[in-house]
């Protein structure tokens, strides 16, 4: 038996970036940012904040909802696995590891008149 769950809290660094398929598929793709605060030991140490950076990518309607109503500086709670993808750039191998949602709530308050539609968890 194994597990591969990632549960992130954090802040959208940029406004996501949206495609549609052939297929009729779709993805949405950002960053995260979490940060854990300050910390001063004790003995008077100070451990300063430390931000860390996830890639996030989103599929079917959790996409199209990104696209239409996630933004840069949004509050997001993210449930997903980890991912490592591989291709090759003028022969030298890159490799991005990335977290793929399956489910997501939105924490920044919205306008009123413009609330966001409720989902159902993206099948794939």
């Amino acid at each position: 038996m194994s597990v591969n769950k990632v549960i992130l809290l954090g802040h959208v660094g940029k406004d996501p970036e949206y495609k549609e398929f052939e297929n009729g598929g779709c993805v949405a793709q950002f960053t995260l940012a979490t940060s854990k605060r300050e910390v001063v030991l004790q003995n008077g140490t100070k451990l300063p904040e430390r931000t860390e950076w996830h890639n996030i990518v989103m599929h079917g309607n959790f996409a199209k909802v990104c696209e239409k109503f996630v933004k840069k500086g949004d509050k997001l709670y993210i449930e997903g696995e980890l991912r490592t993808r591989s291709w090759e750039n003028n022969g030298i191998k890159c490799y991005i590891t990335e977290v793929v949602g399956y489910t997501m709530e939105m924490l920044t308050p919205k306008p009123s008149n413009n609330p966001a539609p409720p989902i159902d968890d993206c099948p794939y």
